[in-house]
């Protein structure tokens, strides 16, 4: 009986964690505007904020690219690929979470960092990440931080195809795209950044 009481205990338990995870994970009501977001979920203004000091990339712009990528979806992936058009077949890559890294940009990540519990399904972790990739890719491809424009396409193209981009009509648009969603999350942010910026409490 105990037993038994103990195995009810833990599919209970798990459940529960299962709920919380799922509430805290769920897609905000209104992904267009940076304040509703963060009404809804200021410990990923937290984050964001954390982000934007570790690694100095603009918090508009991490929204903007986890916008275009999964539409804050936790756990986005590519669609599959159909054979004769019909049939599903493989993914066409890795990428997977709110941040879309593949598994190599991700593992030489948590390398680099020493971010080795890092998960693709963690807000707090893909923000990190799209930070640490706009770190590097100022480095290595002297594209400034605030530029959301060059700054996504380098994160879209890997940055070593980032010269041939212009062959590449669709992530042009993708990237002006990014750019005017980042301006709007600017533009709202003056709204409501202050407010944000008093709140002490946790809310998910």
């Amino acid at each position: 009986m105990i037993r038994l009481i103990k195995k009810y205990l833990i599919i209970l338990s798990s459940l529960i964690i299962l709920l919380i995870l799922s509430s805290c994970s769920s897609i905000p009501s209104n992904t267009k505007n940076s304040c509703d977001i963060f009404s809804e979920r200021y410990l990923w203004y937290k984050h964001v904020k954390n982000t934007e000091k570790k690694w100095g990339a603009p918090i508009h712009i991490q929204l903007a690219f986890i916008k275009k990528e999964s539409d804050f979806d936790w756990l986005a992936k590519p669609k599959r690929l159909k054979l004769f058009k019909v049939i599903p077949y493989k993914r066409p890559s890795s990428s997977f979470g709110y941040s879309q890294a593949v598994k190599g940009t991700w593992d030489q990540y948590k390398k680099e960092t020493n971010n080795r519990l890092a998960t693709r399904a963690r807000f707090k972790d893909s923000v990190d990440f799209i930070g640490w990739y706009i770190d590097k890719t100022e480095k290595l491809l002297k594209i400034p931080k605030s530029d959301a424009y060059r700054q996504y396409i380098a994160y879209h193209e890997g940055w070593g195809n980032y010269k041939n981009y212009k062959k590449n009509k669709k992530v042009i648009l993708f990237a002006k795209e990014v750019k005017n969603q980042a301006n709007q999350y600017r533009k709202q942010l003056f709204k409501c950044q202050k407010r944000l910026n008093r709140n002490k409490y946790i809310i998910f």
